[in-house]
């Protein structure tokens, strides 16, 4: 079928361009994307993947078509998209398919596991099916496993970032961190991913939720959706701070900024039995933790797409922001796709917390 995506260009920007999509095979689904978001992890493969490839990775819409051995899914279907997996693997059979085996493979090879591409420009395949989806785009094929099945109700127009950016965020406090109504949580990074970890936090019960930014607006916003405190990081020692507001220390923190000054922080204000969350990749390839803060039985531990099977966590967060306990419109901002390059910009200054694009 004739579609429209936004293929990477030789400047990293994007181009509108009409392309051809396959048909659905047997465990792939089509789905009529209504919005997608826009990651920073889009904006960094755009800096090295071949032209004509099409990125996108939090995509919400309807399907239009199902495979011969799809049997939980129909046409007229709200779904969101999520990273696939492979299903068979140890992870997989454990409820971890974000540790998948085949993670890489399947999701940043460009290709079906066959090596074939579902889309094709002016005849030619192109890399595609990025984290499952290639959701820049009007149409994706996606294989079932990417698929969560939404609720009638869901917000199309919002739901796509469901599926990576807040799953993310959220997962690791839900799946990782597992507050209490005692607890006290810092997030480092007010961005979207931290944000969702604010409001998880908050939704769960945790007596104190910390933000720590650079940014007044984010900082400010920050407290509009959940957090009991706001700490900028520019106006002295962060852990020393964190103690002052929990003599004991934090029983969890989560960094979403990958910047190794910052996690050496987020652990140093763990009480010493509080775990640590990165889940940031940030310009920092080493981080160094003084060998006793570990001994003592604090924990850091790397977490990917917040340790969530997306079909479980993304209902589960639609359901908090029906009940206003997800604010995720605080953060969001839409654009018409065809204004994609002007959405990677005003993401790329920090301008906007989460761009979506609607169709």
């Amino acid at each position: 079928m004739d579609i429209t995506v936004a293929a990477v260009t030789a400047s990293a920007s994007f181009e509108l361009r009409p392309a051809q999509l396959d048909e659905p095979r047997a465990d792939e689904v089509l789905v009529r994307l209504s919005s997608v978001g826009i990651c920073a992890t889009d904006l960094h493969f755009a800096t090295f993947l071949p032209t004509d490839a099409v990125l996108g990775h939090e995509g919400a819409g309807v399907v239009e078509a199902v495979g011969a051995g799809v049997t939980d899914l129909k046409p007229g279907d709200p779904v969101a998209l999520a990273f696939t997996s492979c299903g068979v693997c140890k992870q997989c059979r454990t409820a971890s398919p974000s540790y998948c085996a085949q993670f890489d493979a399947l999701n940043f090879a460009g290709a079906r596991p066959d090596g074939s591409s579902a889309l094709r420009i002016d005849g030619q395949p192109v890399y595609g099916h990025f984290l499952g989806q290639s959701s820049f785009a009007t149409h994706a094929v996606v294989n079932v496993r990417s698929v969560v099945k939404l609720p009638e109700s869901a917000d199309l127009r919002n739901a796509g970032p469901f599926g990576c950016g807040f799953m993310t965020g959220a997962g690791t406090i839900v799946n990782i961190l597992k507050p209490g109504p005692e607890s006290a949580i810092a997030v480092f990074g007010a961005g979207a991913v931290g944000l969702a970890s604010v409001m998880a936090a908050a939704a769960s019960g945790a007596q104190t939720v910390i933000a720590v930014d650079v940014s007044p607006g984010r900082l400010q916003t920050a407290q509009e959706v959940g957090a009991t405190h706001v700490l900028d990081s520019r106006e002295g020692d962060v852990a020393e701070r964190i103690r002052a507001i929990v003599p004991d220390g934090l029983d969890g923190s989560v960094d979403t900024t990958g910047r190794a000054d910052v996690v050496k922080d987020a652990v140093a204000a763990l009480h010493t039995r509080g775990t640590c969350a990165v889940v940031g990749v940030g310009p920092s390839e080493n981080v160094e933790i003084e060998w006793r803060t570990l001994l003592n039985g604090r924990t850091v531990t790397g977490v990917i797409s917040g340790s969530a099977v997306p079909q479980v966590l993304v209902p589960q967060l639609l359901a908090w922001q029906a009940a206003g306990r997800f604010p995720v419109e605080k953060l969001i901002a839409h654009y018409a796709f065809a204004d994609i390059n002007e959405a990677a910009a005003a993401t790329k200054r920090g301008d906007i917390i989460k761009a979506v694009l609607t169709f």
